[in-house]
């Protein structure tokens, strides 16, 4: 589960209820039907009119990705992987790596060391591979504008469930209970559509567009450590290379790994 999504989703409405209660309103002054019907189904409304419903079938899965932790393997962990790999096809040959890629979960890293072993050159799988990070760049962002045009939608329909509620408390001018109710679901209507707006929809819209980076990010990360694997680069230089992907504290116990490595390498060969 992805804890910082559910957290801050809490902290918002919590801050929202605490807020209203500072205030002296009652949660039950949010129940009012009609602020809800124009604000949410509005706002339904509108992303399907906006929208194809090839795209608007994969919200639920949007929802899937917002709240699990996104499963990539750590950066330093790439890293470590491709160097053992160069040391393995410098010493063995390219070949020698095909044994691995029964071990690969990646589809994407499977694919691309799948090209190498089979002799395609750098220029075609660098071709493939940033056609295939393309694509998913161009799905995950027509995700991400759902959810960013909702957050939209919802603020503008906010001020016309504010004008429907003024229409209302002008036609009860005479009656001041019902201008009351009328003016109060007036900005109803607006609190819920700038909270679900800018609370929920666009932050929504800017985690998904977070988690597409990351995942270009390695995956752009995995092609260059394929090609250097392909042309046969010192595990040195290719863990030099890769590391510039990686923050200055991940370096860091990147050396300190690698320094441990050595020194058990070191320990083992003394004894035998």
């Amino acid at each position: 589960m992805d804890f910082s999504t559910v957290f801050g989703l809490i902290l918002g409405v919590v801050a929202l209820f605490v807020g209203m209660a500072m205030k002296g309103v009652t949660p039950d002054n949010l129940l009012n039907l009609a602020a809800i019907l124009i604000i949410i189904l509005g706002t339904i409304a509108s992303v399907i009119i906006a929208f194809p419903m090839s795209e608007l079938k994969r919200v639920p899965k949007l929802f899937g990705v917002l709240f699990k932790e996104q499963k990539l393997v750590s950066d330093a962990e790439v890293v470590r992987m491709f160097s053992g790999w160069a040391d393995v096809a410098r010493r063995e040959g390219l070949l020698s790596l095909e044994a691995k890629t029964d071990d690969i979960q990646n589809p994407f890293l499977k694919n691309g060391l799948g090209l190498a072993i089979d002799g395609q050159n750098a220029d075609y799988i660098r071709d493939v591979l940033s056609e295939e990070i393309d694509a998913m760049e161009d799905r995950h962002a027509a995700g991400a504008l759902i959810f960013s045009q909702a957050g939209t939608y919802a603020p503008t329909l906010g001020v016309l469930g504010a004008v429907v509620g003024l229409i209302a408390a002008l036609k009860n001018l005479n009656d001041i209970d019902a201008l009351g109710q009328a003016i109060s679901a007036a900005f109803i209507a607006t609190l819920l559509g700038i909270f679900t707006g800018y609370v929920l929809w666009h932050p929504f819209a800017n985690k998904l567009k977070r988690k597409s980076g990351e995942e270009v990010r390695q995956k752009t990360m995995m092609i260059e450590g394929i090609l250097s694997v392909l042309e046969g680069e010192a595990p040195r230089v290719i863990e030099q290379k890769l590391s510039s992907y990686l923050s200055a504290e991940e370096r860091r116990k990147l050396a300190v790994k690698n320094e441990e490595s050595k020194k058990e390498e070191s320990s083992f060969a003394e004894e035998t």
